[in-house]
């Protein structure tokens, strides 16, 4: 089971603009696919039914990978698509951030169907990751954009409040980068206050799912640079996985402990992150 992360490029970061194929013990294998509809790549995320890997491509469209590494679908081309992260909803569908429309859109799995969106235009100054709660509510980080306008909190939605939702986090010392529900339930976030500075302070930080307040904070302690932290991933045992630039950093789940950089590759920046197939 491979270790597959994304690497920007251009705006943003000097990275291999390419989707990259780890073994578990960190060794690179190289590029998972080469196909010039990769372009800057983003979110990624693995349809358990169909067992693809559908990937969002800075060249404004949402491809769907098999796990010999061909492309079996591609949207084609979506005007102002500019599509960030991206997980798989309670419906089986694929639900997409948009960096510049600041929202959400859900896609079906056979793109074959024009895209929903799931919230307003512009509900927040920049979506900085999403996903389900085990109850069915959405869980949005609200953060930073590369303009540094924005702010730093986590919106619940439900259907009932998709226009106004609730905010549930109100943390001076967060700043998200990408959200992730854990095992118990509880919200995960990988965080860097503040965004974009030489001196940040990284961490992946937890919140009770019903209240919001800060369960406890996951740090490096020593063990591994965690510089510009972005996508959250569960892998095997119970691995917490955080990528970030020229690494990826573990952490056992259980204890908190930082098991330091589970691979390295300088140049990395990377974006997000799966275990696949």
């Amino acid at each position: 089971m491979p270790l597959l992360v994304t690497s920007a490029s251009g705006e943003n970061g000097d990275g291999f603009g390419a989707l990259l194929s780890f073994e578990l013990d960190g060794t690179l294998r190289g590029p998972f696919i080469d196909d010039d509809r990769i372009v800057d790549p983003r979110g990624l995320a693995v349809d358990p039914k169909e067992n693809l890997l559908f990937l969002n491509s800075g060249a404004d469209r949402v491809l769907a990978i098999s796990s010999h590494g061909r492309i079996v679908r591609d949207t084609g081309h979506i005007e102002g698509l500019n599509p960030g992260g991206g997980i798989f909803g309670p419906d089986g569908r694929y639900f997409v951030g948009l960096r510049s429309e600041r929202t959400i859109v859900a896609l079906s799995t056979s793109f074959d169907a024009a895209l929903e969106h799931v919230l307003p235009p512009r509900v927040v100054p920049f979506p900085r990751g999403f996903a389900f709660g085990q109850d069915g509510r959405l869980f949005l980080a609200s953060g930073i954009g590369p303009n540094g306008q924005g702010d730093n909190t986590i919106l619940a939605f439900t259907p009932a409040t998709s226009i106004k939702p609730s905010r549930l986090v109100a943390d001076p010392e967060l700043s998200p980068l990408d959200l992730a529900i854990a095992p118990n339930g509880n919200i995960l976030v990988s965080s860097e206050r503040p965004f974009g500075a030489v001196d940040a302070v990284t961490s992946v930080r937890e919140y009770d799912a019903m209240d919001g307040h800060l369960v406890r904070v996951f740090s490096p302690h020593g063990k591994a640079e965690f510089c510009k932290p972005r996508g959250l991933r569960f892998g095997p045992g119970g691995l917490l996985c955080c990528v970030a630039r020229n690494e990826v950093v573990g952490f056992d789940f259980d204890s908190g402990e930082c098991l330091g950089a589970i691979a390295r590759l300088p140049r990395l920046n990377g974006q997000a992150l799966v275990f696949f197939p």
